[in-house]
Order: C-alpha cells, then structure tokens, then sequence
C-alpha cells in the first residue's frame, strides 16, 4: 500500500509503545522510515528496534527543544530531499501531577506538557510541510480524555482537547499543499505513557469490560489504521478524530 514512500516517526520508546505498532506495520507494508529518539539513553532502546525493519534511518531529536527540531528537519532534507508522511507519537506531563485533581496543576507542568504534547505537532507540521510531497499526511495520537474527564489523566486532557483542535487548524491551512493531517484516538494501552497515569490498570479494566466489542484495541490494529491514514486509500480524509477504540466511545450508560 505505500511501497517506496518514505516517512518519520516521532515517539518510539520500546516495543510496546504505539508508535512502534505504527513503525512495524509501515515497515512490512514496503515504507521506508526515520526514526527518532529524544537522548542517548533512549537511543539504547530504539536502535533494537530500528535494526529489525527494512530502510531505517535514525535522527535525535529532542521535541522540547526547538532547535533539536529544527536541525532534525533539517538532516531529513538534506539526506532525504522529500518525504511523503509523518507520525506524531508524542506526549508528557509530570506523572506527580496526574495524580489528584486537574486544579492542582502547576504552571511550570501546564506550559510544558501543552509544549510536548500538542505545540510539537504544529511546530512539526510547519517545518514538514516544505519537505512533504503533494498529497502527504500528518498523523498524530490522542485519546478520549480529551472529551469526556477520565480520572488522574488531568492536565493532558487540555492538551489532547488542544492536539485535536490543532489537528482540524492545521488541515485547513495545508489543505492548498493537498496535505492531509488527522489523529487516531485509540483505547487505552498497556505502554510506557500510559502507566504513567495512576490506576491504569483500572481503565484499562474498564474499557475493555465496557466497549461495544467487549475488549480493547490491540497494537497491530493500530498500525493497521495509521496505514489506512498514511496511505493513497484516505486522500480524502482530513481534519479527522479517528476512533480506534472497539467502540468504547459511542457509550453513554455502560449495560
């Protein structure tokens, strides 16, 4: 489906974090990937995995830090000169301040999680937008607690709700470069970011146990749907909040 197109991944932490569902699933489909990774002490962990898909490249690039961004964009043009998509797996906050009551956030916490969590993405587009072909995609990764309040996930629930308002922004003003840009909101997952929020476990739980197919979206299915976003099949697709969720979403009242 996207054989000979060539793309970057923001956000690959181990091999149970989605973006790396994503990154295998592009792989076998024939793209060729960049891969980033934010220091040296992830790098240990990312190199196993970019070892084991075919055409990798890898970049440091630290997205707290604007320069890093930009000389990452940089490095991609030059080695690269075109690329057809991009993923933004990215997201932070203070695991202490997501504990409790969202009223309770720091400022410090709230600038920096909206900074990682949400301006990266448009600050990403800006900068892909001159080196992404006609008809590329812009993807990024949000969840349901940017609509509906989920317990201890607090502050990053204004961030999604801002990623998912960018995501619409942003498909306007790259609209003229027939650039597509939407986000995938998929279920809870068993991965690093996500045991970050205190009683995980117990949302996971309850998702799975209330969603209209009864469980909760594997990663590979995942992949299968930022194939579909990336890919010829959704050029038509923009400005979109995809559920990938078994349902849980169109819930109101559990049965």
């Amino acid at each position: 489906m996207i054989k000979n197109k060539k793309g970057i991944i923001f956000g690959i932490a181990n091999d149970h974090s989605i973006a790396w569902g994503i990154a295998k699933k592009l792989s076998e489909n024939g793209a060729e990937l960049i891969l980033t990774y934010q220091n040296e002490s992830l790098l240990k962990r990312v190199k196993p995995l970019a070892e084991k898909l075919n055409n990798s490249f890898l970049i440091e690039c630290d997205l707290d830090k604007e320069e890093s961004l930009k000389k990452c964009f940089e490095i991609i043009e030059d080695k690269f000169q075109k690329i057809d998509f991009v993923i933004h797996a990215v997201a932070f906050s203070d695991k202490s301040e997501l504990n409790g009551r969202y009223i309770s956030t720091s400022k410090e916490n709230f600038i920096k999680t909206l900074n990682i969590s949400c301006f990266s993405f448009t600050k990403i587009a800006k900068l892909s937008s001159k080196i992404l072909n006609e008809e590329g995609s812009l993807l990024t990764l949000t969840f349901y607690g940017s609509n509906k309040v989920i317990p201890n996930y607090n502050v990053m629930g204004i961030a999604k709700a801002a990623l998912e308002t960018s995501v619409k922004y942003l498909s306007v003003d790259l609209g003229n470069k027939k650039i597509r840009v939407n986000a995938i909101s998929a279920s809870p997952m068993r991965t690093l970011s996500g045991a970050a929020i205190t009683n995980s476990r117990e949302i996971f739980n309850y998702t799975k146990k209330n969603s209209a197919l009864n469980r909760n979206v594997e990663l590979n299915e995942i992949g299968n749907s930022a194939l579909y976003l990336v890919s010829d099949l959704s050029k038509a697709i923009t400005g979109e909040i995809h559920y990938v969720d078994c349902g849980f979403n169109i819930i109101g009242i559990p049965k």
